[in-house]
């Protein structure tokens, strides 16, 4: 099965059924307070939503650099903002080497970065690389295919049962992570389980008629869970949230929108982390431990869709928007 081309990606994007909508636009953009002139790091580019709406925030002279893992979405977007010319700059590589992807880009202070840390339509709507059950293909499921990284498919084939129930119990919070696993060890003793279809399949008859009663698929947690450890996406986030603060000019901020408890589990313990550092009594006058905080917290509760947002993109629904401020 060969993989989209670009034209396939962004047409994957607009797709009437299921178009791809950048979620918390409006939200994301105010809550950076871009002016005129900022330049602006999107470390998760994507189809580029974000990024033109920081290139149109901050014209005519701001800036932004794109970073992402996935070529192919790098290739749609420098398509999508030609436009804005070389006000616009996209890097390939990991998030979480964001500190010396900028560097090596000549970029050491910025006003504003901004991190979406979902997973677009496009790339679950692409068989071939294997991220969704809904469509049967190679279970791949790597964001950067080139990376030489292993896949689903290897982990599935290659991790003993007690490694495989832990990925899924830890990263998929699936209760059924113990039996899922033992059934993947047994079968693939007899076959490979080398697609979406065939692991999804074993995961329905694991769960039985009675999984039939929730709304989700049996398989979802499971894939989510895969996916995760594949592209080891939370682990990145503690180095995406302070290698992002180390770029940013006092004052700057950081927006990260995250799509799962895991995830916002993960970016609020690292932004409270950078927040709360200081252990001086809070009557202290001047900072006497020499571990002064470093942001601000601007969201004490994450920001969430509006009604009229998930009236419109009911994907939107599990996205949480946390911003800290460079002291």
């Amino acid at each position: 099965m060969q993989a989209a081309t670009v034209m396939d990606f962004e047409a994957s994007l607009t797709q009437p059924d299921r178009p791809h909508r950048t979620v918390l636009l409006a939200e994301t953009i105010a809550a950076l307070r871009l002016a005129p002139g900022a330049k602006v790091i999107d470390a998760t580019l994507g189809p580029g939503g974000h990024a033109e709406a920081a290139l149109e925030s901050t014209g005519p002279s701001g800036r932004v650099i794109g970073i992402d893992r996935d070529p192919m979405a790098l290739a749609a977007a420098r398509r999508r903002l030609a436009r804005f010319g070389d006000r616009f700059l996209a890097l390939h590589g990991d998030h979480a080497e964001i500190v010396p992807l900028l560097h090596g880009a000549g970029v050491t202070l910025v006003d504003a970065v901004i991190a979406d840390l979902g997973i677009s339509s496009a790339q679950l709507d692409d068989a071939a690389r294997g991220f969704a059950f809904s469509v049967d293909g190679p279970l791949d499921m790597r964001m950067d295919p080139g990376a030489g990284s292993p896949s689903a498919a290897d982990l599935v084939a290659t991790l003993d049962a007690r490694q495989l129930r832990r990925i899924i119990a830890t990263w998929g919070e699936e209760r059924l992570a113990g039996k899922i696993a033992s059934a993947i060890v047994r079968d693939r003793a007899r076959q490979p389980i080398v697609t979406t279809g065939a692991l999804a399949g074993l995961i329905e008859r694991v769960a039985g008629p009675a999984a039939r009663r929730f709304k989700i698929h049996p398989a979802t947690r499971t894939f989510q869970a895969l996916r995760i450890a594949v592209n080891r996406e939370i682990e990145g986030i503690p180095s995406l949230v302070s290698g992002a603060v180390a770029l940013l000019r006092r004052g700057g901020r950081l927006a990260v929108i995250s799509f799962h408890s895991l995830e916002d589990r993960a970016v609020k313990t690292s932004m409270h982390a950078l927040a709360h550092r200081c252990t001086c009594p809070p009557d202290l006058p001047v900072c006497g431990c020499g571990r002064e905080n470093i942001v601000r917290l601007v969201t004490s509760r994450p920001i969430v869709p509006g009604a009229a947002e998930l009236a419109e993109n009911p994907r939107a629904r599990s996205a949480k928007l946390r911003v800290a401020e460079r002291l």
